[in-house]
């Protein structure tokens, strides 16, 4: 029998939820809105919301990570990518987006998806407008592509490095367990994108040709800013290995590497039109309210009920369990948000490792890393990628509606949690 408090909680979220997939409102005021209702009926009080479920250190490393991509982006440096890349496919959009989306998985395993992504997709954009297709294809495909990219290593996805630090699992733990599932998952993505876009992405030769006749290097406007970016760039992806010992936030040194690259670049920068610009408050603020209406529903004890009934089904069998796990964290995935949605989960799993064995439950560990970060891809909210994919491809003049992602995300989701349950199943049983 759910309580009041439970029953105004669920209400709001699935209210929310519902209002998410309408096209024609404005995702960030219903993330919003739906937070500061949680805060309203006092289902979580503001100093709660602000200090246990707004995860600062993801919000500022967005922030951090836009910034140093805004000058970055002075430099002509993704232009002269877009079109290499573009050449070396001799302008074929079917072979650019297998070669983009193939790049896009394997970046986000050391550099993490939300990084990737906002460094491959404005490349994307930029050879979609040039062949004259739609760069959803693009968008879609990387976004996608990160987040099943991201699961190989600790560093891929936020989700897995609040799990190895939890379940204090190594750099090298991911990569033994999780990397051999996820290069069978990139080359399945690969394909199931090959097979669903190549009728669309046809154009006609003399825009391929008109590709072929750039000349790349004309884009670089400031060959030193260019490779003093990619040295600072190169830098924090190495800090990102060993953040642990040097025990700074990724957020803090995202941000010291902006405000270093905006200071080299001063003279071209205008700081109030470059935060403006540069920074995509939608997503921020998204994030902010999503944070909050999870926060709500966890408060709530909704998502605890979900999970204790989940493992009830098994009644404590690990190998049934473990292949429910990675189907139920994953579809509650793409649902919820993963990131807070794995803060959730992560209490319930410590409770277990004391009652059953941390050796007896690891394999719940890597079944939530594959669900929760492999089942961000349902929806368009599933993930932070998405989000911010769509938030830059709107910014483009190219919105995603809520469907239009799912519609891809979905399938390709369940095809990828059906091949982690096996794998899960015969790796570990």
């Amino acid at each position: 029998m759910l309580q009041l408090q439970e029953i105004i909680a669920l209400s709001v979220f699935v209210l929310c939820f519902i209002l998410f997939t309408n096209s024609k409102l404005n995702s960030v005021l219903v993330a919003l809105c739906g937070g500061f209702s949680m805060i309203v009926f006092h289902i979580i009080s503001q100093e709660k919301a602000f200090s246990e479920y707004v995860d600062w250190n993801v919000i500022f490393l967005l922030i951090g990570m836009m910034l140093m991509i805004g000058v970055i982006k002075t430099t002509g440096l993704f232009e002269y990518i877009a079109l290499r890349t573009a050449k070396i496919a001799k302008g074929e959009p079917v072979r650019i987006l297998i070669m983009l989306f193939l790049t896009t998985a394997f970046l986000s395993a050391f550099l993490d998806n939300v990084t990737t992504v906002i460094i491959i997709t404005p490349i994307s954009i930029l050879i979609a407008v040039e062949l004259g297709i739609s760069p959803l294809p693009f968008v879609i495909s990387q976004a996608i592509g990160s987040n099943i990219g991201g699961t190989a290593t600790l560093i891929g996805d936020p989700p897995n490095l609040m799990i190895g630090s939890a379940a204090h699992l190594s750099f090298l733990d991911f990569v033994y367990n999780l990397t051999p599932v996820i290069i069978i998952e990139v080359l399945v993505g690969a394909l199931f994108f090959y097979i669903f876009f190549r009728k669309r992405l046809v154009v006609q030769n003399w825009r391929k040709a008109k590709i072929l006749e750039f000349d790349e290097k004309q884009q670089i406007t400031d060959k030193g800013l260019m490779i003093f970016s990619i040295v600072i760039l190169v830098l924090f992806v190495v800090f990102l290995f060993f953040q642990d010992y040097f025990k700074i936030h990724a957020a803090t040194v995202a941000i010291a590497c902006a405000l270093i690259l905006m200071i080299k670049n001063r003279k071209n920068i205008h700081t109030e039109e470059f935060f403006k610009n540069e920074i995509e408050w939608d997503s921020i603020f998204f994030f902010i309210g999503l944070f909050i209406l999870v926060g709500g529903v966890d408060q709530a004890g909704i998502i605890d009920k979900i999970s204790n009934w989940l493992i009830a089904l098994t009644n404590g069998n690990i190998r049934a369990t473990s292949v429910i796990f990675v189907w139920g964290f994953g579809i509650a995935s793409g649902i919820i948000n993963n990131i807070p949605f794995v803060a959730t989960m992560i209490p319930l799993l410590n409770k277990m490792s004391i009652a059953l064995g941390a050796q007896n439950v690891l394999p719940l560990w890597w079944s939530l890393a594959l669900g929760s970060c492999l089942g961000g891809n349902g929806t368009l909210i599933g993930a932070s990628a998405n989000i911010i994919s769509a938030g830059i491809s709107k910014k483009s003049g190219f919105p995603i509606s809520f469907w239009t992602f799912t519609k891809y995300g979905m399938i390709i989701t369940i095809i990828n949690l059906a091949i982690s349950s096996v794998y899960v199943y015969f790796r570990y049983f």
